[in-house]
């Protein structure tokens, strides 16, 4: 067998390895699709007036991208000044208790089951290198070298609400009042089929299962939000 052949055959997709931030806009376009179809679904049933649906709709866009922005930032910031803070800690007994810091390598590498004399032996050349990366790897699962990205999160975040929310705006701006909330919910559907699909396969779980999930939360959202919406404007 060829060295080509053999690399080719050990190379592996790991799913779990995907980018937060792809994640986030997948998660963002699913709540930007099913919040503003459910607000449009609502405000229909209570006033017909289409100019009331497109209002409530670009309003819907436009304060959820914001709030998922801010959200998704602060939430995001919050976990990389944690990272900050427990490399800082490992960076201190580094310097101060390398000895220890060392021992405490060892016995993580003895608990997967090495040896005593393999476990040391690799806890002490991976000591002698880039000795912060590899213990915040082993011991507190962080790669120092790709911490959690604030920025990006909340720009993924907001834009992937903007676009999910376009979805059922476009459609009350195309479609006739008489059959309006019927291709909304209809398109609505779709869209939280064909998410709920690219969220399974980003995580490497089943497809249908997903998707079906995702597709009668999303159902049910929607007619409650017309169902309340239609008391609500009898009420009023």
């Amino acid at each position: 067998m060829s060295p080509a052949t053999r690399v080719s055959h050990h190379a592996e997709i790991h799913r779990g390895n995907t980018g937060a931030w792809l994640r986030a806009a997948v998660l963002g376009a699913n709540d930007g699709l099913l919040s503003t179809a459910s607000l449009m679904l609502g405000v229909s049933a209570a006033a017909s007036s289409k100019s009331s649906v497109l209002t409530a709709g670009f309003a819907a866009l436009v304060a959820g991208s914001l709030s998922m922005a801010v959200g998704e930032y602060s939430s995001v910031s919050s976990q990389r000044d944690t990272e900050h803070a427990d490399l800082d800690k490992e960076r201190d007994e580094l310097l101060h208790t390398p000895e220890a810091e060392q021992a405490e390598l060892a016995a993580i590498y003895r608990e997967r089951g090495l040896s005593r004399a393999l476990a040391d032996q690799v806890a002490a050349e991976l000591s002698a290198g880039d000795a912060l990366a590899h213990h915040a790897r082993e011991e507190l699962g962080i790669d120092p070298h790709n911490l959690s990205q604030p920025v990006q999160a909340a720009v993924a975040s907001a834009v992937s609400f903007a676009l999910g929310s376009l979805v059922p705006f476009l459609v009350a701006v195309i479609m006739p009042n008489s059959s309006r909330a019927i291709a909304i919910i209809l398109c609505t559907l779709l869209g939280l089929a064909a998410l709920g699909f690219a969220g399974a396969r980003l995580g490497g779980a089943p497809v249908t299962k997903a998707a079906a999930r995702v597709v009668i939360g999303g159902a049910l959202a929607l007619l409650v939000a017309q169902l309340l919406g239609h008391l609500v404007g009898s009420a009023l």
